[in-house]
């Protein structure tokens, strides 16, 4: 049975990943910051799931509990590090920034870490990271897209480094467009529930994709928002 860890579980993209990993027969850890919420899915799931709380922002807290779940559930599979935050702030305010910054960048790598170390040690896993359209480009939410950037380019990094110790490791940039969770607001073109984002990002999993765009036609998108001139891209 493949064995797999979901941070940041709790609601969205990531509530969705198990609903559909269960469904698949993957035993599963599932870690948030909401606790209630967590035992709430794990007693929906087919298969019993282990719990955890966690808050990636306190990254060495993070750190010994992600080690902590990868010893007591054996061997790993699959790390989906899925937490992240973000706000439209034309303020730049500093408190929000800060705060997206120590998710989507700080918790990201510290337990981007712990997988890859474990993957190496075991030569076998697979490391999934949830970044975002908006990290082809900078926009309103400035710390939001640029950590996504970040995100986009460390995995690229991890893959590097992967290929140059040829090591039996699989490292996936997931690219959402606009899915209908707490961090999208409002109705907007393209837009998917997390149940349908989750059946596309399984489908990229299981095919070892290196970068997928979620759902696969907003690789139009991206496409396009890297060739538009300034002029154009900052009307949009």
């Amino acid at each position: 049975m493949p064995k797999a860890i979901i941070v940041g579980a709790s609601s969205g993209i990531g509530h969705a990943l198990a609903r559909e990993l269960d469904q698949h027969g993957y035993q599963l850890a599932l870690t948030a910051r909401r606790l209630d919420k967590l035992n709430e899915l794990a007693g929906q799931l087919e298969l019993p799931a282990l719990v955890s709380q966690m808050d990636v922002t306190d990254s060495d807290a993070a750190i010994v509990e992600m080690e902590r779940l990868i010893n007591e559930m054996g061997p790993v599979d699959l790390v989906i590090l899925n937490s992240g935050i973000g706000h439209i702030d034309y303020d730049l305010d500093w408190n929000k920034e800060l705060a997206t910054l120590n998710t989507n960048i700080v918790g990201f790598t510290a337990l981007a870490g712990v997988a890859y170390r474990h993957f190496k040690k075991n030569d076998h896993g697979h490391l999934v990271g949830v970044s975002s359209i908006l990290s082809l480009r900078g926009g309103p939410g400035a710390a939001y897209n640029a950590s996504k950037a970040f995100l986009a380019s460390y995995l690229e990094g991890i893959r590097f480094l992967v290929a140059k110790q040829k090591l039996n490791i699989k490292v996936t940039d997931i690219k959402p467009g606009f899915v209908d969770t707490d961090i999208v607001k409002g109705r907007t073109f393209w837009m998917v529930s997390p149940e349908v984002a989750a059946s596309s990002i399984y489908d990229a999993i299981r095919k070892a994709k290196k970068v997928a765009y979620i759902t696969p036609r907003w690789r139009l998108i991206g496409w396009l928002s890297k060739i538009l001139p300034d002029f154009i891209y900052h009307r949009i």
